[in-house]
């Protein structure tokens, strides 16, 4: 088990970017964290590999205390793997060379099938003997994500892992990978803005915000019950609304997702239409109640300032 305990971090007096982190690892288990850019989610994977020092707080695992550069000649451990978001391959040599840079020559066999192997999950056999710096950004992360389980790493720490793939190759991608590392049970970290990387992999959520966790629970629980907008806009649109602007005699604002507000014929809540967007499947539309803008899923698309009705 892998355990963060109590752990903050700052870079100067002024500048906290964590604060009191605490969060448990099963093996095999996949944790994502989840926050905007610059909220520490890359500076806690770099805590955790060990490339830095902790002034308060331990990171433990199976019961070992995991120590920074100050007490290794190398920072890291033999155990587990981090993926940065600069992915540190080698230009001149092959996709191939890559994969299997830190593989053991001596059975060349087993190296070659091992290689074989990872670029079937990265989807990347077709480029295995093109040089890395005739790759494009997204094929180069590929090659960076299968180097990384080359050695099949306990701990795998992933930063922004499909920041520069496709949309259309991306989701076979993240179906792929995650497969893998479950089938293995190696256990995964991701920092991510990108809900989509956790809503239908991960084990736990943890988002963070302003140096600490604010909210943490499978993808379900924090979906289902966000404690608050920023929380639910990771996910989706978001409406929120007064409760009193439709109907709830209770204080306080209720936070909608777009598919919790219907369109009907008629009801005691109307609003005015300002925008539609093509969805695909489906329109969303933007309308104003009471001087709040929400957003509505619809089957139609419907006019500005067109009057409507609608039901939570």
């Amino acid at each position: 088990m892998l355990e963060i305990k109590n752990v903050s971090y700052a870079y100067t007096a002024k500048k906290t970017v964590l604060k009191n982190i605490d969060f448990k690892v099963k093996k095999g288990e996949y944790i994502a964290l989840l926050g905007e850019s610059g909220c520490g989610k890359s500076t806690m994977l770099e805590i955790i590999y060990g490339l830095m020092d902790l002034e308060q707080g331990e990171i433990q695992y199976d019961g070992q205390k995991l120590l920074g550069p100050k007490y290794h000649l190398v920072p890291g451990h033999p155990f587990m793997k981090y993926l940065a978001q600069d992915f540190s391959l080698m230009p001149y040599t092959t996709a191939a060379e890559n994969v299997g840079e830190f593989l053991s020559n001596i059975y060349k066999d087993k190296k070659n099938a091992r290689i074989q192997e990872l670029l079937e999950v990265v989807d990347m056999t077709d480029f295995a003997h093109i040089k890395v710096k005739n790759l494009s950004g997204g094929q180069k992360q590929r090659i960076a994500i299968a180097r990384v389980l080359a050695k099949e790493p306990e701990v795998l720490l992933l930063d922004e892992p499909f920041s520069h793939i496709d949309n259309f190759r991306k989701n076979n991608l993240r179906r792929s990978l995650f497969n893998y590392l479950k089938k293995q049970k190696i256990t995964c970290i991701v920092a991510t803005h990108d809900s989509t990387d956790a809503l239908s992999f991960a084990d736990r959520l943890y988002i963070i915000r302003d140096t600490k966790i604010i909210a943490n629970g499978s993808p379900e629980e924090i979906y289902n019950d966000p404690k608050n907008k920023y929380v639910a806009s990771f996910f989706n649109e978001v409406s929120e609304i007064l409760n009193k602007d439709i109907g709830n005699n209770t204080e306080g604002v209720s936070i909608l997702y777009p598919e919790q507000i219907s369109i009907v014929e008629k009801s005691n809540i109307k609003v005015i239409v300002d925008n539609s967007y093509f969805k695909g499947t489906h329109y969303l539309v933007e309308a104003i109640l009471n001087n709040n803008t929400i957003i509505i899923k619809s089957k139609k698309p419907y006019v500005k300032n067109e009057e409507i009705f609608i039901k939570i």
